[in-house]
Parts: structure tokens; sequence; C-alpha cells
């Protein structure tokens, strides 16, 4: 990577490829600046200078939010320490299965994000958001809204690409992932961003308000209740999923900046069914039950019962099982690249795919890397028969055709399947 980025023709070709583009407006647009007694030889994208032929008229655009001030720092620290407290993750009783699927989206975020369905009060909201104290520390370019990698040209800002093309040095700074909360509520606009109309009134320029997206790049988007999800903002996940770059289109101006997360929704299936072409974009479905245990019930109880009376004291006591799994996540995504998994295995995952009749390559790919990052979570470099059966079930379920006849649920049918080409 380093002699990719050290080579400007080699990265001028590469960063190139993602050009933002920008369409002439109408003579009816509002907040179109011209200047034609000014040089006239650069059209700006979010802050990134363009050739244009001698003699035309130009606008420019630009990013809002690029520069923090030491003043705004300050203050997202202090927000940081008095915001409210977190269930410990290491404190959730029960509900390994949803747990496993979290775990092996962090471990390995190209897994795709994981879909959790399950009874109304079982936790599911509180076991994600538990996630965020277990999240490891990523390096991110300094006072960048897109959260861009320096190292990685393709999940970059366009004004971080411009400026490792003129070869200038990238600040940058340690942060942990983002774990970003879309509300049902939220706008087309909230979610991808906008123009900032006033700024372009009062300054004369185009400038471009990163959305939710933006934020949520390299992170995590969390979607509570998403089978209640507008089908419009469906589409726009759909999209950026797809893509991992999200494109806005607004008064005359195509902006695209890069929007590579991990989706994770949750919801009561009670509320309605979500639509197949978004399923299938999960990498992991998790199925949550009540616990039926009366033991475990009262357990959950109690330590909802201590948390509630006094979080910080509750938390303390959970400390050393969350640093203990801090340090297991991280030795898994160092180590993860080493794994390897046996030619005969994946040929046998493949059987099993086809034998389900499961659309496409999707559940094959899945399935290969939660297997590996689980090799990875329990120390191991090689993948084993036990670690797909494992898996198996919450990388396909979601995936069969539904027949309204069958009444067998659907993970079982991948374990019987799984069963009769392994053994």
């Amino acid at each position: 990577m380093s002699g990719l980025l050290g080579t400007s023709s080699s990265a001028a070709a590469l960063l190139n490829s993602r050009s933002i583009s920008s369409s002439s407006s109408s003579s009816k647009s509002a907040i179109r600046s011209f200047n034609p007694g000014q040089s006239q030889g650069r059209r700006f994208y979010g802050g990134i200078g363009v050739p244009l032929r001698k003699g035309r008229s130009h606008f420019s655009i630009s990013n809002v939010a690029t520069e923090i001030s030491p003043a705004q720092e300050k203050a997202q620290k202090l927000s940081k320490e008095n915001q409210r407290p977190v269930y410990p993750f290491a404190a959730i009783v029960g509900q390994d299965e949803m747990k496993l699927c979290l775990l092996l989206n962090v471990i390995d975020p190209k897994i795709g994000g994981v879909m959790i369905m399950g009874d109304r009060g079982t936790g599911k909201s509180t076991t994600v958001r538990s996630l965020v104290d277990l999240l490891p520390e990523i390096t991110v370019v300094a006072a960048d809204p897109f959260n861009s990698d320096p190292e990685d040209p393709e999940s970059m800002g366009m004004e971080v690409r411009e400026k490792l093309i003129k070869g200038e040095q990238l600040p940058t700074i340690k942060t942990k992932i983002n774990m970003v909360d879309l509300p049902l509520g939220a706008t087309e606009d909230r979610v991808c961003g906008t123009i900032d109309i006033e700024k372009a009134l009062t300054e004369g320029v185009k400038a471009f308000e990163p959305g939710l997206l933006a934020k949520a790049n390299r992170g995590i988007l969390y979607v509570d209740e998403v089978n209640l999800l507008d089908d419009h903002l469906v589409d726009v996940l759909l999209d950026s999923a797809a893509s991992g770059w999200n494109t806005v289109e607004r008064e005359g101006i195509s902006i695209s900046h890069p929007a590579r997360f991990i989706l994770i929704g949750s919801g009561n299936p009670e509320e309605g069914e979500l639509r197949p072409q978004l399923l299938d974009r999960f990498g992991m479905h998790a199925q949550v039950g009540t616990v039926r245990d009366a033991e475990l019930r009262v357990k959950i109880v109690e330590e909802r019962s201590r948390f509630d009376k006094n979080p910080k004291e509750f938390r303390e006591t959970y400390n050393a099982e969350q640093e203990k799994l801090q340090e297991q996540i991280t030795a898994a995504r160092s180590c993860l690249s080493a794994v390897q998994i046996d030619h005969e295995l994946r040929v046998k995952i493949s059987k099993v795919c086809a034998e389900l009749n499961v659309d496409g390559l999707r559940g094959d790919i899945v399935t290969n890397r939660a297997a590996k990052a689980l090799a990875a979570l329990k120390g191991r470099d090689q993948v084993t028969s036990e670690d797909i059966a494992v898996v198996i079930p919450n990388c396909l379920r979601h995936r069969l055709r539904k027949d309204p006849l069958e009444s067998i649920d659907s993970g079982l049918l991948v374990i019987e399947k799984f069963y009769e080409v392994f053994s």
C-alpha cells in the first residue's frame, strides 16, 4: 500500500477513477455564484480544483465541518465523558447467538452486518448499543468529516485524495469506530447529506453538509425497528451498502463520498417482514427468543436493577471482563489475515448453498468470512468444520426462499443440510 501511495502516477490514476462531477444547473438556480471577472482556470469540487477551458465561468463547492476548532474538540470530549452510561456487553445474560454475530462483524466488517429479529423486550437494542465499549480504534485523517483512511484511497474523501495527489502530509489521529443511530423519522437529506443553502446565499459557494452516511463511514450504522423504515430510505441504504459510496444530487451538482459501514438492524417480526432485497444485504441473521428459564430471568432482572441504581459502579464491576474481551477482539482482528480454510471445506460450504437453492453467491462468501472470523476469535489459524457448523445457520437462514406451507424453521433446514453434506 505504501508503494501505491508513494507513486504519484498510479495514485492519480486510481484516485481519478472516483471523480465528483458537476452538472450545469438551470438559470433559475438561486445559489450559483458566477465570477466572470476573476480567474477562470479551475472549477472546485469539495475543495478540489479541476482545470476548465479558458473564458468559462465557474462556481465553487466546499465541504462544511471539514475543520474542527479546539473548542469543538473540547466540547466533543466533554460530551463523551458526560454521555449516558451504556450497559456493559459482558453483563448481557444469554442471547449467545446475537452476541456472537455482533462480535464476528466487529472482527471482520466485510461480513456485511447482522439483522437481529426477535420478541420485544429481549434486549436487542441494549446489546447492540453495549457494543460501543468494545469497538477497536482506527486511524483516520484529522478534521475529516468522512473518517478517511490515510492508507486506503477507496475510503478517502475527495479533499483528502487531492491532498494525497499533491504530496501533502496527512495529519492522522486514533479514534474509536463510530456507531451511528439512524432514527426512523430521519429525512433523506439528513441521511445522505445536503447543500447548505444559507452558506450558498451568504458566501456564494455551494457547500455540502455531510449526513449520517458520511459519519458512519468505516463504522457501524444501526437501525432499530428496521422493518418500519420508509421505503425511500431503504433504497438509499441498499445503494450505499452495495457500492460503498454515497452520491448526493442536489441543486445541479453531484457529490460522492465513501460510505462503507457495517449495517446492523433489529426488529420485531410481529410488526412486519423486511423486504427480501434488503434482508439479503445483511451478512448474518440472528434470532432472539424470550428466556424461559426462571433462574435466568431472575438474574437478568437483578442485574438490570443494579445498573439502574448505580450505572457507574455496575460498569466498574465488569471492567476486567470488558478489557479481556476487547483484547481478544483486537488480537483476532490482527491475526484474521493469517487464518486459512481448506479447499475441501470451501467446496462443502458451496454444496450446502447450492442444495438449499440459495440465490446468488453472498451466502458462500459470508459463510467463509464468518468461519474465519470465528477461528480468529478462538485464537486459531485454521478453520474447522465445527466453526462452519456454528456460523452457517446465521449466514444462510435469511437467504432461503420462503415456503408458506413449510412449518420447520429455516435455521433447522440449514443445519440438517450441513450435517448431510459434511458427514
